[in-house]
């Protein structure tokens, strides 16, 4: 139907009691309608579109978008020196940019078309979004349901544009401009885009059962990742890691205070990376239903638990609670619950919160330490080993027996529950993780070898003493 069809339809029922009589009469018809339509036409695609669904994924598009730009620059850049604050916000907005670009241009076709018997990354079928256009649809995990290509095309876009995001500050404060644009180019393509494609592709609910085998490998293995445990967190997370150690540390480093300038950017970034997520998590639903209301929750309580958690922990160690463990705390379960938070129950997903402070303090704070390595941001400490907690209790907080939302076959039309076993599925879990780490450390290790010996990533020394705002992009954050 079209827009000005539902209009006058709309005017018509507004109008008269006859209308709404005649729908009454309606309503017996209606509710002997036949049960869900199996691989439907696109006209009847277009028929199962709901304005609220719609509407909310444009929302989330929005709202992760907000999660970079401002909310990661801010963040990233307060924690930053003053001589390298515009430096982190040039880079986090120029790697957005190009992200976006890259995912219209050849990303979404290689993260989200078929594959064939190849599981492991797609074609190019939809590459520069050839045939996909306002009337083309997105399957959802609800039989007939769907919502605009284009939707779920800027949905996913956002997430391909915060990843890459995430992995600078890992390494803020010593990387050249232009080495880093060509290895987030060759990184979404060579890591990003087939991780999300093992991950999160599959036929749909009403096609799949008709072709069981047109999944991304993690997918068809079984392994849960709701909102992007592996795909972004754990992706980016060792990435940075291994960006981190071929560059070396910064000069100066445990030589002399590196402080944050700016606490208050950093407060700001992660509040609007909290009230984001929601967009992040909630979204991943592709659907405003009751699930999304799970996911909500979950997102609202696994953080705040986090972040009480880092201050308690600082309190006992420290004898003071400081604000920037607190918005790391917050962060810490931000990302464990990402994963987790379409499955879990809100107690459960306070239990995460507060076990994944305990283990990313120790690892930003005692394995750091102990092994020397320069994880400017914490980056490692933060996105992977909370990414690595959230992915593997997935597994354990889905079960159906402590409240979770357990899992569905879809290989069934319509969609039934299927049984859950617990340790199966932790088993599972751990070989995502496992895949992700290996396959992203291994090849972002390769790239940014490669750019080292060549071009070169990391500025002269006296480029770093003076501060990259000025020496790579001839600016000041500050001109007092």
């Amino acid at each position: 139907m079209q827009p000005s069809d539902s209009k006058g339809t709309g005017m018509k029922l507004a109008k008269g009691a006859g209308a709404l009589l005649g729908l009454l009469a309606a309503m017996p018809a209606l509710a002997q309608a036949p049960g869900p339509i199996k691989a439907p036409t696109a006209e009847q695609m277009a028929a199962m579109v709901n304005k609220g669904d719609t509407s909310w994924m444009l929302v989330s598009s929005a709202l992760v978008l907000m999660m970079s730009v401002p909310a990661l620059a801010l963040f990233y850049g307060g924690l930053v020196r003053t001589k390298n604050m515009l430096s982190v916000l040039m880079q986090v907005l120029m790697i957005v940019c190009v992200a976006s670009l890259v995912w219209v241009c050849w990303g979404y076709s290689i993260a989200f078309t078929s594959g064939g018997e190849n599981h492991f990354f797609g074609g190019l079928s939809k590459a520069f979004l050839m045939g996909v256009n306002g009337t083309t649809m997105a399957a959802t995990f609800s039989n007939n349901v769907y919502i605009p290509e284009f939707a779920f095309v800027c949905f996913q876009m956002t997430f391909a544009c915060i990843t890459p995001a995430l992995i600078v500050g890992a390494f803020a404060e010593r990387v050249k401009f232009t080495p880093l644009i060509l290895f987030v180019v060759a990184w979404l393509t060579i890591v990003y885009f087939p991780i999300a494609h093992m991950v999160w592709y599959w036929a749909g609910p009403d096609f799949l059962p008709d072709a069981p085998t047109d999944y991304g490998y993690l997918w068809g293995m079984g392994a849960l990742d709701f909102a992007g445990g592996t795909v972004v967190h754990i992706n980016a997370g060792i990435a940075g890691l291994v960006g981190c150690l071929v560059i070396g540390p910064r000069l100066g480093y445990k030589k002399e205070p590196m402080p944050p300038h700016s606490l208050t950017m950093t407060m700001i970034g992660a509040s609007l990376l909290w009230v984001g997520w929601f967009g992040f998590n909630a979204g991943s639903n592709l659907e405003a239903n009751g699930v999304t209301a799970v996911a909500f929750i979950n997102t609202f309580v696994a953080t705040a638990a986090a972040a009480v958690a880092w201050a308690v922990i600082e309190q006992i160690v420290h004898g003071k609670p400081s604000l920037l463990g607190g918005a790391t705390g917050a962060v810490a379960g931000l990302v464990a619950i990402t994963p987790a938070s379409g499955f879990a129950a809100p107690i459960t997903s306070i239990l995460l919160g507060f076990a994944v402070s305990i283990i990313c303090f120790f690892f930003v704070t005692t394995v750091k330490n102990r092994l020397n390595y320069d994880d400017s941001l914490d980056v490692f400490g933060v996105h992977c080993v909370g990414g690595i907690v959230g992915a593997i209790a997935t597994g354990i907080v889905a079960d159906p027996s402590l409240g979770g939302q357990g899992i569905f076959d879809y290989t069934k039309f319509p969609v039934v529950a299927a049984e859950y076993h617990m340790a199966a599925q932790v088993i599972t879990q751990i070989k995502a993780v496992l895949l992700t780490l290996v396959w992203s450390g291994g090849v972002s290790a390769v790239l940014f070898l490669v750019l080292k010996h060549t071009i070169g990533l990391r500025p002269d020394a006296e480029v770093e003493f003076e501060g990259l705002d000025l020496a790579e992009h001839g600016e000041r954050a500050y001109n007092y």
